[in-house]
């Protein structure tokens, strides 16, 4: 599974592919350059129960990591993941 992030503005998503087939995604925006706002996350029925979703919030946290950004997760999925994942809590 390959997760590229597609920017559009301040808005865009970290999409998930398997193979060329979109497995899923999460959308954001950007609040100035040092907050993310994670506000939708929707997963392809093919794709259900295989952790799509986990990956992709945890994919965002290295990318949130390595560029100094904060991340508000407004999304009831993203926030659910971060309140059961203390060791990923550093970007909130």
């Amino acid at each position: 599974m390959e997760i590229k992030q597609i920017e559009q503005g301040h808005k865009g998503s970290f999409t998930a592919f398997d193979g060329e087939k979109e497995a899923g995604f999460i959308t954001y925006s950007m609040a100035g350059t040092s907050k993310m706002i994670l506000d939708h996350t929707e997963v392809n029925d093919a794709w259900r129960g295989q952790n799509v979703g986990k990956k992709i919030v945890f994919h965002i946290v290295d990318f949130a990591r390595k560029n100094k950004i904060k991340i508000l997760p407004l999304c009831p999925f993203a926030k659910s993941v971060f309140d059961r994942t203390k060791e990923i809590q550093d970007v909130l």
